[in-house]
C-alpha cells in the first residue's frame, strides 16, 4: 500500500475532494510518504512541483480546476488501484536566471518562460543561442521558450510548435513579431542556452513570466534545461500526458 501526502487549493471543488480523501486514506508526512496527490488546477500542480522538489516524490494530480491538462481526471475510483496501474512521466524544467536593475533571480519555470512587454512599445529584443546570434533585433509582443510539456499551451496559441515528449527540444517561439516580420521562431535542441538581452530597457520595458511567476523591468535573462532536475508525474494509462499532447495535435477547432 502506497503512503500519501495529500495537498489541496482552496477553491471549493479542491476542498470538497479533500474532505472526502482525509476520511478514505491516512495522511503522511512528506518524508514518510511515497506519492504526493495534488488537488487543485495545472497553476496550483505547477506551484505544487516547485515547493516539493526537494523531496524527489512522484505527482499524482486530480483536476479541481478547469482544464487540466497536467491533471488526471476527477472520478470516484479507488486511489491505490489508479496510482499501481499508472504510467510515469519525467520532465525536465528550465532554469532560469534573470537580470532585473541590480539583482539576479532564479527560476525554475516546467511549461515556459513568457517575455512580454509592459507597456504600449513594443519589446527589442537580441537573442542569442549559445554564444551565436540567434536574432539581432526582434521586435513585437515578446518572446517564448517552452518545453514540450508546455508546447500545447500559451505557445500553441500564438502558433507555435506542439513537441513531443521525448522530443528533447525547446521551442523559441515570437509574439506577434513586427521585425522580422515573418521569423516563425525555432525549435532547437535542448541542451542549448539561450539568452535574451532587452535593447532598450527604459523606453520598452518588459516582463518575464515563469509558468506563474512574474519578474518586471527586465534587463537579461538566460534559460536552459536543467540537467539534475526531474519531475515525475503519475498518470491513469488511457490519458496520459504524452497522449494528451499528441491529442492536441489532432483539434482542428
Amino acid at each position: 500500500m502506497k503512503k500519501f501526502f495529500f495537498t489541496f487549493d482552496k477553491t471549493k471543488k479542491a476542498q470538497a475532494l479533500k474532505r472526502k480523501f482525509i476520511k478514505k486514506y491516512k495522511h503522511f508526512s512528506l518524508n514518510k510518504a511515497d506519492i504526493i496527490i495534488v488537488g487543485g488546477g495545472d497553476g496550483f500542480m505547477l506551484s505544487a512541483l516547485k515547493k516539493f522538489v526537494k523531496f524527489n516524490k512522484p505527482f499524482f494530480g486530480i483536476n479541481c480546476g478547469t482544464f487540466g491538462f497536467l491533471m488526471n481526471d476527477n472520478k470516484k475510483l479507488d486511489l491505490q488501484k489508479r496510482i499501481k496501474n499508472s504510467k510515469k512521466i519525467f520532465l525536465s524544467p528550465l532554469e532560469i536566471k534573470i537580470k532585473n536593475k541590480n539583482k539576479v533571480k532564479k527560476l525554475l519555470a516546467i511549461n515556459e518562460l513568457s517575455l512580454l512587454r509592459q507597456s504600449k512599445q513594443t519589446v527589442s529584443l537580441n537573442v542569442k543561442l549559445n554564444k551565436k546570434i540567434l536574432l539581432k533585433k526582434l521586435i513585437g509582443d515578446g518572446l517564448i521558450i517552452c518545453t514540450p510539456a508546455g508546447s500545447t499551451a500559451y505557445n500553441l496559441s500564438v502558433n507555435g510548435p506542439i513537441l513531443s515528449l521525448n522530443s528533447s527540444k525547446l521551442a523559441i517561439t515570437p509574439i506577434s513579431p513586427f521585425r522580422p516580420r515573418r521569423w516563425k521562431g525555432k525549435i532547437v535542441k535542448k541542451q542549448n542556452t539561450i539568452s535574451i538581452t532587452n535593447l532598450n530597457t527604459k523606453k520598452r520595458p518588459i516582463a518575464a513570466v515563469a509558468d506563474n511567476i512574474e519578474i518586471r523591468d527586465v534587463k537579461k535573462v538566460q534559460v536552459k534545461i536543467s540537467k539534475n532536475l526531474n519531475f515525475s508525474l503519475l498518470y491513469d494509462k488511457n490519458k496520459s500526458l504524452d497522449k494528451r499532447i499528441k491529442f492536441e495535435q489532432l483539434i482542428k477547432k
